[in-house]
């Protein structure tokens, strides 16, 4: 790897670090400057999976004061997190990516909708519970631990616009404010990445050159990523996440 492409892959691990942790979709920064250096596909997503954990963690660290009172959630929805990364890692080695190339872009597009729509089908469900007299699951129910793992199965495997699924599930399934969601996602994308990472360790190929660079990028990216997140409102994060999965779409799509 050259110098430049060396700086290449530093400055994309902070741009990812940091769009990781406001919404997601870090993966569509680094993985394509991976492939520019020269790094096979597989070897490419592998280094990125593994570079991308400190960042993950930063950008939790970020948000810890959203999280406090979430220990029972985070526990909670974090072990549907962990099932879904190493099942998906395990499937990365094990499978074509094809179905999945094809599958990706209509998950997004279905996440952005639950996005773009959530404040207008929250409320209706909440009007729904007054008159019934239920009362939301504090944790989302199975739905969302169902549904959790299934993004996470796809997180361990690829991860681009990961945390926009995230988002679109607990945003319609957890009466919460967005940034506390946000927090929360920024967990369960650490958790994937982890578990991921450490099953990659042992059986995957990866260039520990692109690993560090971008370890380092994405920790610096993730505080960034968490001052700017935080201070956002939910109208405007709403729409910094739409705008991402637009472009996570057309890349995937024209790639």
């Amino acid at each position: 790897m050259s110098t430049w492409e060396a700086l290449a892959v530093f400055a994309a691990g902070i741009g990812a670090g940091a769009i990781n942790t406001i919404v997601g979709s870090g993966t569509l920064i680094t993985f394509p400057v991976l492939l520019a250096t020269g790094l096979p596909p597989i070897t490419a997503n592998v280094s990125n999976a593994l570079g991308l954990v400190p960042g993950s963690l930063s950008g939790a660290i970020g948000y810890r004061r959203e999280l406090r009172g979430q220990t029972r959630r985070v526990l909670r929805l974090g072990a549907a997190a962990l099932v879904g990364g190493l099942a998906g890692a395990i499937l990365l080695l094990a499978l074509p990516s094809e179905a999945f190339d094809a599958i990706v872009p209509v998950l997004i597009g279905l996440a952005l909708v639950l996005v773009l729509f959530q404040p207008r089908i929250s409320a209706a469900v909440q009007r729904r519970r007054e008159r019934t007299g239920g009362e939301a699951h504090p944790d989302g129910g199975p739905a969302l631990l169902v549904g959790l793992t299934l993004a996470s199965m796809y997180g361990g495997y690829f991860g681009a616009a990961q945390g926009v699924l995230y988002l679109s599930l607990m945003g319609l399934l957890l009466h919460d404010d967005l940034q506390r969601i946000n927090a929360v996602k920024n967990v369960l994308g650490a958790l994937v990445n982890g578990v991921a990472a450490v099953f990659f360790l042992f059986v995957a190929e990866f260039d520990w050159t692109a690993v560090l660079l971008i370890a380092v990028g994405s920790t610096l990216g993730g505080q960034i990523g968490a001052k700017v997140g935080r201070r956002l409102k939910p109208a405007v994060l709403r729409g910094v996440i739409i705008a991402v999965g637009v472009v996570a779409i057309l890349q995937l799509t024209l790639r």
